[in-house]
């Protein structure tokens, strides 16, 4: 059967192509045949590293989706954001040559040209997550919408596809809050922001975690008045504080402006722009732009997978599921956004890995064990992993926390990168890394050498041990393994060691 059509716009040569890729205008679905070992539903990153893996294998596999293959990352997610993040990052490097003795003229931002980069890049991506490519690995897609009819059976457009094991991908979308009159005044999320063609020249961003901040500080440095909104009082409320205020300060040298612990009551449309009217408790406020942006959290994408006859239980956080992935049907299982409070790009490709292993192999792989790191794409960026300060205490567990600025890092200073830091928690028991923040331009990059030191139970003074190229910003971490040495040198000890010297001469 033909599958529904998809439209992405703005009709470009560039969404064609991703359409062609993403899902194919004239693709007929395969006719199934006999009972698969695996059938997957959703071709985001989990969705389609298990079905690939399966097929690799030589598991008989199926791969429903209803929408585009790539899911949230490719389509809506890192891919066009962090494009977009990178044109905001070149017209900022303008604004910063006269620090470098450059004179530059302020940067001419042609936004319709930004976006059309934006949609290029995507497209030229999106062959690694197409139908063709999948098809080629032994993968039988079914384009549409698919959902359950029984413990081992799921119907999409029309054909029965039975099963052995099955695994759940649909993934999450941006929430909306129920904010009286949002709907009539119109918004954007992730899923349409990234088809905008004009820059708005007021931009409302609702929410401070990860995507408010990347986007708001991105459409700022491209141009735009933006100003950010959040129920929260501080921006990034998972991280530490000192981050948060790092970032802010930021925010406000590049003229954001920021409304933070107030609830927003209502939205208007009027003559004069889209008008939100919030309350951060020291009366009300007006906040006015052309556009708003949501970026308050995600919600899962459950409905009409009719769930309730495969007998999977399910919330409004998700599926539900064990430390193995499987759901309360043991043989579905579900990986990625829909099951995990990891919404990101990595995570679900490690979880889609397990749920593989546990679903085909009778594994007993646990997502606990996995150590996730993050990175919030910011200037500068904010990347983390395990424990921050106040889980830490919260542990019960004593711990050691080492932190050193950038600003004595000699490539920080170089570059002109000084004001973020690198911190490190280790238990004061054993030395063992419990958690790590780095705070730094490049701060993405450097954070995997702290998430295999956690995961391999490395203790903080051994990277001291490390010889890093110089000079770099990861070096900070060498430095750290140091700093967490030199504290266990105890007053006594120096003493001894200064007679012992003595003596020696």
């Amino acid at each position: 059967m033909t599958p529904p059509q998809v439209e992405v716009k703005p009709a470009d040569e560039f969404n064609q192509k991703l359409v062609e890729n993403a899902h194919p205008p004239d693709w007929t679905n395969p006719k199934p045949a006999g009972r698969y070992n695996l059938v997957v539903v959703g071709a985001g990153t989990a969705g389609l590293v298990a079905a690939a893996g399966a097929a690799i294998l030589g598991a008989k596999v199926a791969l429903v989706e209803r929408h585009l293959m790539g899911g949230d990352c490719l389509n809506y997610g890192c891919v066009p954001s962090k494009a977009l993040i990178r044109a905001s990052r070149a017209a900022y490097a303008i604004t910063e040559a006269r620090e470098f003795g450059i004179e530059a003229s302020p940067p001419a931002i042609e936004f319709g040209d930004v976006m059309r980069r934006v949609r290029r890049v995507r497209a030229e991506i999106a062959p690694h997550d197409s139908v063709q490519r999948f098809a080629g690995l032994g993968v039988e897609i079914f384009l549409g919408h698919g959902h359950f009819t029984g413990k081992r059976s799921l119907e999409v457009e029309g054909e029965r596809l039975e099963f052995r094991k099955a695994i759940i991908a649909t993934g999450a979308r941006a929430a909306v809050p129920p904010i009286p009159g949002l709907a009539e005044a119109g918004y954007l999320t992730n899923e349409t922001v990234f088809s905008l063609t004009v820059l708005p020249r007021r931009l409302i961003v609702i929410g401070g975690g990860p995507i408010g901040c990347e986007l708001a500080q991105a459409f700022a440095r491209l141009g735009s008045q933006v100003s950010l909104v959040s129920d929260v009082p501080r921006l990034l409320p998972k991280e530490d504080t000192d981050v948060a205020a790092l970032l802010e300060k930021q925010f406000r040298s590049e003229g954001i402006a920021m409304i933070l612990g107030a609830k927003v009551e209502r939205a208007e449309r009027s003559a004069v722009g889209k008008i939100l009217i919030v309350d951060g408790g020291q009366g009300k406020q007006t906040v006015v732009g052309d556009e708003i942006l949501l970026a308050v959290g995600r919600a899962p994408n459950v409905e009409g997978l009719n769930l309730e006859a495969a007998g999977v239980q399910y919330d409004d956080k998700g599926v539900t599921v064990d430390d193995h992935l499987r759901t309360s049907n043991k043989n579905i299982f579900a990986a990625g956004d829909i099951g995990s409070r990891f919404h990101f790009t990595h995570a679900a490709e490690a979880l889609g890995r397990i749920a593989l292993q546990n679903a085909l192999f009778f594994g007993r792989k646990r997502a606990s064990n996995l150590v996730i790191p993050w990175c919030t794409y910011t200037n500068p960026e904010i990347a983390h992993v395990g424990l921050n300060e106040e889980e830490a205490r919260k542990s019960g567990t004593e711990i050691e926390t080492f932190t050193l600025p950038f600003a004595e890092n000699d490539r920080g200073v170089v570059d002109g990168d000084t004001a973020g830091f690198a911190r490190v928690h280790a238990s004061k028991k054993n030395g063992r890394l419990l958690g790590a923040t780095l705070v730094s331009r490049h701060a993405g990059e450097s954070i995997g050498e702290l998430v295999m030191a956690i995961q391999h139970g490395i203790k903080v003074g051994a990277l001291g041990a490390v010889v890093h190229p110089y000079p770099t910003e990861a070096e900070i971490i060498k430095r750290l393994g140091d700093a967490s040495q030199r504290g266990r040198l105890k007053p006594w000890m120096k003493r001894t060691l200064v007679k012992t010297f003595q003596w020696r001469r």
